[in-house]
């Protein structure tokens, strides 16, 4: 069994049943300790059936819903309770002053903010989206705790995991339409980093915040923040490695990203933007051919996968549907299924608007439904491609009419 994913389900529907850890604990029979073990995926390395049954039966969930990431948790999303969670710790005198309180509480050592950081970030790349609501919040006060309490390299490193958390909130924020957040996290991220004095770090969050920009509203600025700081920090992160080298390309990505949508704005800078495109991915290109194959450095899936998928990407920015399906149909079937699954899903998301932009809307919804079942909130819940639905069900899909429908009620739209 998927020990971790397991855990990482218990600990959604604890949450949302409004249990503490002590209470799941106590009507299992375990300590508080054997529960974080147990959602934290290190309890046993292939936990009984009777203990999942068991966790079923308190939780009061079906058990398929605990054993299977294909299920979606209920048709559960992120909602505006999950949501709040973030942006009220984000709007707290703490994260903002960089302070926390009087207490004689040790702050977390940075090993387990480190771990905290893998774990949550995993669950994103996951396609747990609505996790976040709770694993994010905690994060944050236990990073910025750690910074303000910490001295010397400590305090550095806990830099280093509150910048990147707070890169994880923009990033869960863009998954749910909720871009003021985002840009707001990008915007504290950005700060971190720079306490943390680490490049990599830096550079990561100058993605993160290119993209939030870019969503709020703010492509041109997006597109020059972005690479403006790949101008500065490139010789530096082509010291560091393959993190240094994966954080740059995605800078390059997040530019050319930001300048189709400039494009396709029509205004007077769209026919240079569009012409930036080509460069600006042949850029990021180099950079993965530089590391030799496909990767995971600083979470960035970054290679010449994710190149390839950003250029499906930016072609449908482009409304240039035919050219973003011979990429995709070029990307070989194994290297798209090695990247993490949210990267999948949300390829295939926009390859669902390409066939859409080119009148191939069964197979556009044959694509949604792939999309479903490797990330189901990939499609129920996030706003962009709820809207795809909404299109094709005006449009009209043929013999996928049927399917279309039933996909329609998962997501929730009204008959």
């Amino acid at each position: 069994m998927d020990t971790r994913g397991i855990g990482r389900r218990i600990a959604y529907w604890r949450t949302h049943r409004r249990m503490t850890q002590a209470d799941f604990g106590a009507l299992m029979g375990q300590s508080r300790r054997w529960v974080q073990d147990l959602e934290g995926g290190q309890r046993q390395q292939d936990p009984r059936l009777s203990v999942v049954e068991r966790a079923a039966q308190v939780l009061g969930v079906p058990l398929e819903r605990l054993l299977s990431d294909t299920v979606t948790v209920g048709g559960e999303c992120a909602g505006p309770v999950e949501i709040q969670r973030i942006w009220a710790v984000l709007q707290g005198h703490d994260l903002i002053a960089g302070t926390c309180d009087n207490s004689d509480a040790e702050p977390m050592p940075v090993d387990l903010l480190c771990r905290n950081l893998a774990y949550s970030r995993s669950a994103f790349q996951a396609g747990h989206f609505a996790s976040l609501g709770r694993l994010v919040p905690e994060l944050l006060l236990d990073a910025n705790r750690a910074a303000a309490r910490h001295g010397g390299d400590e305090q550095l490193a806990s830099f280093r995991v509150l910048s990147l958390t707070l890169e994880l909130a923009e990033a869960a924020a863009i998954k749910y339409g909720d871009y003021d957040l985002a840009w707001l996290a990008g915007h504290r991220a950005v700060a971190a980093a720079g306490r943390s004095g680490d490049v990599v770090v830096m550079a990561s969050a100058a993605r993160h915040l290119a993209d939030a920009m870019n969503h709020r509203g703010h492509a041109r600025a997006a597109a020059e923040f972005a690479t403006t700081a790949a101008g500065r920090l490139e010789a530096e992160l082509l010291t560091r490695g393959r993190d240094g080298v994966s954080v740059l390309g995605m800078l390059y990505l997040k530019a050319a990203m930001a300048q189709a949508t400039v494009a396709r704005s029509g205004d007077r800078y769209a026919g240079s933007a569009e012409a930036a495109v080509p460069a600006l991915l042949e850029e990021a290109a180099g950079r993965a051919a530089q590391l030799g194959g496909d990767g995971n450095a600083m979470w960035t899936a970054f290679g010449p996968t994710n190149v390839a998928l950003h250029r499906v990407a930016a072609h449908v920015q482009l409304a240039q549907g035919a050219d973003a399906v011979a990429v995709a149909q070029g990307i070989p079937d194994a290297a798209r299924a090695a990247l993490p699954r949210e990267r999948r899903a949300h390829h295939l998301a926009d390859l669902a608007r390409a066939y859409t932009q080119v009148g191939r809307r069964e197979e556009a919804v044959d694509t949604l439904l792939e999309a479903e079942h490797e990330v189901a909130e990939e499609v129920r819940c996030r706003p962009r491609t709820r809207r795809l639905v909404e299109d094709l069900r005006l449009l009209g899909a043929g013999v996928a009419e049927g399917r279309l429908r039933a996909l329609a009620g998962r997501c929730g739209l009204s008959a």
